[in-house]
């Protein structure tokens, strides 16, 4: 532990901790397409990875003629838990390295997520990590921004007790990074290959200090990282 260089680590969830964005962008285009507007998943993911759907509620009627309201988004935060209790899976390596992180910084890490708190401990819950995040959930739904601003960062690093600054920040999006870099963190970049990920070039341009592809790599990765 004298040795770690980071007193802290803040997770984002989705595409980081648990492999949600195909599953809720595949509920979103379902009623995006009965509003009208047709989209492929893949079309769906690149416009709405690492955003809140009730941000994008502008471009959602300017393409559909609808106004998105609080019962539009009810029922797809419904729709879309149902599917996540269903089909969702963590991570390939995720909860190995939760654990192992907890067990290196006794306790402080934290999950920073720009989604509902009901959403965030539905996965955490079905990931098998729950119990680790007790107490130390962030939602972005609760800040007065939500990223690419960098309240929720924020928020997980004085709710820790740490300076921010002493934070590692685990992400895989632009959106998620810019807030974290913002926040004044060092940032990682969770990269893997398949879509609804940000790619290591965005991610760079975006302020990530190191991107990697296997989440089992973050705690060695974490402890041999030297600031420059």
């Amino acid at each position: 532990m004298a040795d770690f260089p980071f007193d802290a680590v803040l997770f984002d969830c989705d595409g980081v901790l648990v492999d949600s964005e195909p599953i809720t962008n595949r509920v979103l285009t379902d009623m995006l397409g009965e509003l009208g507007w047709q989209l492929s998943v893949e079309e769906t993911m690149r416009i709405f990875v690492g955003k809140m759907v009730k941000d994008e509620a502008p471009l959602i009627e300017a393409r559909t003629g609808f106004a998105i309201t609080h019962e539009w988004l009810t029922q797809f935060r419904a729709r879309r838990n149902a599917a996540l209790d269903s089909e969702l899976r963590a991570i390939d390596g995720a909860a190995d390295a939760v654990h192992a992180l907890h067990r290196t910084l006794n306790g402080r890490i934290a999950v920073a997520s720009g989604a509902d708190r009901v959403k965030i401990e539905l996965q955490l819950l079905k990931a098998g990590i729950l119990e680790r995040f007790e107490g130390r959930i962030f939602s972005g739904h609760e800040m007065p921004r939500s990223k690419p601003f960098p309240d929720v960062y924020l928020a997980a690093a004085a709710g820790l007790g740490v300076d921010p600054k002493r934070c590692a920040v685990i992400e895989d999006t632009v959106t998620g990074a810019t807030a974290g870099v913002a926040a004044g963190a060092t940032v990682f970049g969770y990269c893997p290959s398949h879509l609804g990920h940000s790619s290591a070039t965005a991610l760079h341009g975006a302020g990530v200090v190191q991107v990697f592809t296997d989440m089992a790599e973050l705690p060695g990765l974490l402890t041999e990282w030297v600031r420059g």
